[in-house]
């Protein structure tokens, strides 16, 4: 019988997870080892451009690239981990109860938006977190032109300023002059705990945010936060009201709950702690990866963001070494230490910045480029053949050189 490497997700870690695994088991020529993907769809939801236009195009296809390298596909929702017997189980899409027994396992399931229960009328707020909620803005904001002409219908509330609030709200001018008239009135409205404009992302690049958002006339709120929304609107912390027909919520990110279900340290976004292999530390048999996996990038004590960024280069190298594990081969310690990062700031332009200081080195139309380059070209899977997958799931290739 083979061994079975298990990888429940197929976002970005788990995809790249399966593609290194196999690219050592090629390489050491063994096919008495099986590579596994669980997860709901064999899609990858290209979720950083969620917050853009035309979001049900931002998916690309994996059946021929699993089939093309040989990982085995199981459509299936997992719902338990049994640490002690080694078993996953899981609902088929028929809604059957299915379940597999791993040798290995790589947790790569990823991370959602955290609605807060205690903030009322959260239900009326959207977000894009997920392709299906991503769509369901869309249609909304497309809809809004049925709607009678004013102030709240012309209104957007982003709850949240970190990259994802940034980004979907610099967007949001141009999206809803699409969807309304290129001389709607309109209004969009960040509003986030933070004590300056863009505080999430740091001093340096805070005054390019300013100038972006100023250009937009993107409005911020700052020091406040949303306690209450309603089909109407929302009213912040301190009682003021802002009327809104559409609030898109960003705030707040937790790894999947299926962290949970394995022992372990994690850190305060539920995620597992991993040694420099990514291996679950206290666990012999259990990788974790992606949004699932606190890691240490480097020796400087900076740690993994959740971010397609090291949810590339994880999903390499727990791939590489849960197979050097089963195989009894050496690992490839996990290592990212250059860190950068591509805002996208809507008609205006973008920002690239180096550094964990985050210093700009582009701006406007020249960062723009670059942003297509990575949103259009980078992110994406390989070509299914072979040859080519599997040479692109090298854990020494730098997702940032």
């Amino acid at each position: 019988m083979k061994k079975q490497i298990l990888i429940i997700g197929a976002g970005f870690s788990g995809m790249w997870s399966a593609l290194s695994a196999s690219r050592l088991l090629d390489i050491h020529g063994r096919d008495d080892v099986e590579v596994t993907v669980l997860a709901p769809e064999a899609v990858l939801g290209v979720r950083p451009r969620y917050y853009e236009q035309n979001v049900h195009q931002k998916q690309s296809q994996l059946g021929p690239l699993f089939k093309a390298v040989g990982v085995n596909f199981i459509k299936g929702v997992a719902d338990g981990i049994g640490v002690i017997d080694k078993t996953v189980s899981y609902i088929d899409a028929n809604g059957v109860k299915g379940s597999i027994n791993y040798d290995k396992l790589v947790l790569a399931a990823g991370s959602r938006v955290v609605r807060s229960a205690s903030v009322p009328g959260i239900q009326y707020a959207f977000d894009v977190d997920l392709l299906a909620e991503a769509m369901h803005l869309e249609r909304h904001i497309n809809n809004l032109a049925q709607q009678p002409d004013s102030a709240m219908r012309n209104t957007v509330v982003v709850a949240g300023g970190g990259f994802t609030g940034i980004e979907t709200a610099t967007e949001m001018p141009a999206r809803l002059r699409a969807a309304l008239g290129a001389d709607a009135n309109i209004r969009v409205i960040i509003v986030d705990r933070g004590e300056k404009v863009g505080a999430a992302l740091g001093e340096n690049i805070r005054p390019t945010i300013i100038e972006a958002s100023e250009a937009l006339g993107v409005e911020w709120v700052v020091n406040g936060s949303v306690a209450a929304i309603d089909e109407n609107g929302v009213t912040l912390d301190d009682g003021s009201r802002i009327d809104a027909k559409t609030v898109v919520w960003t705030v707040g990110v937790r790894a999947s709950s299926l962290t949970e279900q394995i022992p372990g340290q994690r850190d305060a976004y539920g995620r597992l702690r991993v040694d420099r292999n990514l291996k679950v530390i206290g666990q012999n048999d259990i990788f974790a990866t992606g949004d699932t996996a606190c890691a240490a990038t480097d020796d400087k004590g900076n740690v993994t963001l959740m971010t397609c960024q090291h949810a590339i280069a994880l999903g390499r190298s727990s791939g590489n070494n849960v197979a050097a594990d089963i195989l009894g081969e050496a690992p490839i310690p996990y290592s990212q230490p250059k860190y950068v990062t591509c805002l996208d700031l809507g008609a205006w332009g973008a920002v690239y910045t180096e550094g964990w200081d985050r210093q700009v080195r582009l701006i406007k139309q020249e960062a723009k480029k670059l942003k297509h380059v990575i949103n259009t070209v980078w992110i994406y899977p390989p070509a299914p053949e072979r040859a080519v997958a599997l040479a692109a799931a090298d854990p020494t290739i730098p997702v940032v050189a």
